[in-house]
């Protein structure tokens, strides 16, 4: 291949021909493709980083303001929680400033309703918390869910409301409420009493009364009859001792809705349960236990049985002897310790000597204190005090103590009383310097009169300084506190003077004294003194008060006078009243202490050991048939006066008295112009027999009774003469025997004087009840006056619990004996009977029900009679 030559001019210079320019066409295209690519890379990373910075401002931003709430969150909740708190202690304190327990503002009204009416107790309270509020039926709660259809229990703004629906018979009762919340409770209680129609009469709706009604009529209460079974009699025991005294009783009728009230009285003071005794009453049987006797507790007791109708009531005396002496002829303990006048540092203690009649007698007594909780006595004098008073001085303030007293005689020291009752050492002028201020709602503000007297420094010398209590031994000065007296906390200073000395003694000077009372001792007999007292505060003392006037250490009670003529007269087979004239001088008597002896001993012994305020006494404990003298003396703080004159010699034997009344009168026979009665024989004959019985008649419309016999009824029947046909007639009986005639009954029924002509026979009567063991008892009778139409066949008996309504015959076929043992009986349980005749024409007329009787043979025997 042959080349071409080129020209040095066109050397220096590139030749571009078509496919050089294409090359460069398409090389700058690619570059220009390039750069606008890279453009568009940058565009598009910038477009990313801005929106990326854009996304990252606006989580800055939104974590920010997340930030911010969250903040603003917390301290809207610190502060909520500190509202919270704040609102807390406010309600606190309003709460506590009106926190109180319930009050009853209007209280529950007994209602009287028809059966099938309906009736609404409703009541008002007020309290913080709210009260709960309990509904009671004869104190047995009422729960709505065990009878929704019989109770509704409705609540609102501080109205309770309890809805009886339809009430019946079995509604009668006691309700009551109680509103209780955590700072006590209150009650109120109403009586329900459902009246029941008579025969054929319609009840009416509810709210709305039969016109012939009154709109308010007395309210008849159901009669509950009590009826003493077994009694405790005069009981005597000793001190230490354990004892129970106890009535079981037949209560008609027994309705849990009525129970009578068991009370017991010593010496007509209401006993209550406290350490010392224990008061039971159930199942037929009311008991008091004593768990540690006392000669305290001797005395006249009394079980009282209440209800809405009446009291029945029975009484026997508790005689307590002293407990064996520790030292062979000291003296009994005292008894009766009590505290008065106590104040912060000082109490009175005052108590009752013992009878003494074979031992020597009593020079004095030590007072015992023993703080409560502790068992450390502290003998409180150091020479035996010979009045039945003693100033009591150095106490705690704010302690309580109990105290008690020994006596002392030549042979040695009793033993301690019983203790007196807690006392606590606080001065009561405390709370007469508060004032009660009543506001809205029930809220009250207690103002002391301390933060009204403003700042006092020295105090003001007290006022009224006095002698409260003079003896040969001390004197007790009182003053009243200075007024005003300032905010500071008050002690005394007590200065004396000998009349004519002229000079004064600090008797206090170690120890100021608290109580506005002091005891001073240490007096010299027969010298008069005056006394000042000075006020003493923190600040500095004050000047000294006013001089009293002299006083002379000297017993200002003397030893009473000797009682006058001492009279005995006969009671029963074991006792006898004794009665005497009072002493001329009889102011500040503790009582009487009577001794009794037997003629010819000239050993004497005590009958009571507590003194009794009367002038007159059943002593007891005697043997009969023995001979007896009395004396009597009268006792004070200070002593024993002188015994009485001895009484005239007397033997024990039981008085004579009247009989009490004849009971249970019966219809027997009546033949259109006589009635025959029978009746039962009174329980008590006056100790004489009976000679026989009065009777008195009247018609029922007529006020006058007419007296039927002029000589005595020998028998418990009689036949009444010359009546008029047709006629209603009342009867009452009376019993006479050696002393006279008795109380009457009661009137009988209206017995109305028609012939009887039914072929049956008439009643028994006569019913006597003996031999009663733990499970059968037997039933005599006597037979009815008046047989019917043919003779008598046969006798049934019934009988039945007193609390139950169903009769039973004791006998499937009929007996023809007048008498019927009656078996398998429960042993504990009361029954009455009853006894019908028969003859061919049928069963006649019931007897009278029997008496009640307890099935149960007395301990030891294996039966007892009882004769009705």
């Amino acid at each position: 291949m042959s080349s071409v030559a080129v020209p040095f001019y066109q050397r220096r210079h590139k030749h571009f021909d078509q496919s050089y320019r294409n090359i460069q066409t398409r090389y700058v295209l690619e570059e220009y493709a390039a750069r606008k690519t890279h453009e568009q890379k940058s565009h598009a990373s910038d477009e990313k980083r801005i929106r990326f910075a854009s996304e990252l401002s606006a989580l800055e931003k939104e974590i920010h303001t997340a930030r911010h709430r969250a903040r603003e969150h917390l301290d809207r909740l610190a502060i909520q929680r500190m509202v919270e708190e704040n609102m807390a202690l406010e309600r606190h304190a309003v709460e506590e400033r009106i926190s109180r327990a319930p009050e009853i503002l209007v209280r529950l009204r007994s209602h009287t309703v028809w059966e099938k009416m309906s009736v609404s107790l409703c009541f008002t309270v007020q309290g913080f918390p709210t009260p709960v509020v309990q509904w009671y039926k004869n104190e047995e709660l009422i729960t709505p869910a065990s009878d929704p259809t019989k109770y509704r229990i409705e609540s609102k703004y501080g109205v309770h409301v309890l809805h009886i629906n339809r009430a019946d018979f079995d509604d009668s009762a006691t309700y009551s409420a109680v509103a209780t919340n955590a700072h006590g409770q209150a009650s109120t209680n109403c009586a329900v009493i459902v009246r029941r129609f008579r025969d054929g009469e319609e009840p009416h709706p509810a709210g709305i009364m039969p016109f012939h009604l009154p709109l308010s009529y007395d309210v008849c209460f159901t009669h509950i009859d009590v009826q003493f079974l077994e009694k405790f009699g005069v009981t005597f025991a000793t001190e230490g001792e354990t004892l129970t005294l106890k009535c079981s009783m037949l209560i008609t009728p027994d309705l849990k809705r009525l129970r009578p009230r068991a009370e017991w009285y010593r010496d007509d003071v209401l006993i209550k349960d406290s350490k010392w005794t224990k008061l039971y009453f159930g199942e037929g049987q009311a008991a008091l236990s004593f768990t540690h006797l006392n000669k305290d507790d001797e005395g006249l007791y009394t079980l009282r049985m209440v209800t809405k109708g009446g009291v029945s009531e029975y009484s026997a005396y508790l005689f307590v002897r002293d407990a064996d002496a520790l030292i062979a002829g000291a003296p009994g303990a005292p008894m009766d310790v009590k505290c008065h006048d106590a104040n912060r540092d000082y109490v009175i203690v005052t108590w009752k000597p013992p009878n003494t009649t074979s031992e020597s007698p009593v020079i004095g007594y030590f007072v015992d204190k023993c703080e409560v909780g502790l068992e450390n006595w502290v003998q409180c004098n150091d020479a035996p005090v010979k009045i039945c008073k003693y100033p009591v001085t150095g106490l705690q303030e704010g302690r309580s103590y109990i105290f008690r007293v020994r006596a002392v005689n030549s042979a040695g020291i009793s033993r301690p009383s019983r203790v007196s009752e807690p006392v606590a050492a606080l001065d009561p002028v405390d709370l007469e310097r508060t004032q009660t201020i009543h506001v809205d709602e029930g809220r009250k503000i207690i103002l002391s009169k301390d933060d009204l007297e403003g700042d006092i420094q020295i105090p003001g010398p007290p006022t009224n300084v006095h002698a409260s209590e003079i003896s040969k031994t001390y004197v007790v000065l009182s003053w009243d506190p200075p007024v005003p007296r300032g905010r500071e906390p008050l002690t005394y200073f007590i200065e004396k003077s000998m009349v004519g000395s002229g000079s004064w003694q600090r008797v206090n000077a170690q120890v100021a004294v608290k109580s506005p009372r002091y005891a001073v001792f240490d007096l010299a007999e027969g010298k008069s003194y005056v006394f000042r007292v000075l006020s003493a505060n923190k600040h500095g003392i004050s000047d000294p008060s006013e001089i009293t006037k002299p006083i002379e250490p000297q017993d200002t009670v003397v030893v009473p006078s000797t009682p006058g003529q001492v009279v005995a007269t006969r009671n029963t087979k074991t006792s006898v009243v004794v009665q005497w004239e009072k002493p001329k001088h009889e102011e500040d008597l503790y009582g009487y202490y009577i001794d009794y002896s037997l003629v010819g001993s000239n050993h004497w012994e005590p009958s009571n050991h507590k003194p009794i305020k009367y002038n007159r006494f059943v002593v007891h404990g005697l043997e009969t048939g023995e001979q007896y003298i009395f004396r009597v003396k009268a006792v004070n703080a200070v002593g024993f006066s002188e015994n009485s004159q001895e009484s005239e010699a007397i033997t024990v034997q039981a008085a004579l008295t009247c009989p009490s009344y004849p009971h249970g009168i019966t219809l027997l026979n009546c033949d259109g112009h006589s009635m025959t009665l029978g009746w039962k024989a009174p329980k008590y004959s006056g100790g004489s027999p009976i000679l026989g019985y009065y009777m008195d008649k009247r018609e029922a419309n007529h006020q006058n009774w007419h007296e039927v016999n002029s000589s005595l009824i020998t028998r418990t029947i009689y036949t009444v003469e010359d009546l008029t046909e047709g006629a209603f007639y009342e009867f009452k009986v009376a019993a006479a025997n050696l002393i006279g005639i008795g109380q009457p009954s009661d009137p009988s029924e209206h017995f109305k004087c028609k012939a009887w002509t039914m072929p049956e026979p008439g009643p028994a009567y006569d019913l006597t009840i003996c031999e009663v063991r733990n499970t059968s008892l037997v039933l005599l009778w006597k037979a009815p006056v008046y047989e019917g139409k043919s003779p008598i066949t046969g006798y049934l008996v019934d009988y039945k619990e007193v609390d139950t309504e169903d009769w039973i015959t004791a006998n499937d076929k009929p007996t023809s004996k007048r008498y019927f043992k009656v078996t398998d009986l429960h042993q504990g349980h009361t029954y009455v009977f009853k006894v019908r005749a028969v003859n061919d024409a049928g069963v006649g007329k019931s007897s009278e029900i029997s008496e009640p009787v307890l099935v149960e043979a007395r301990p030891g025997n294996e039966f007892y009679l009882l004769c009705f």
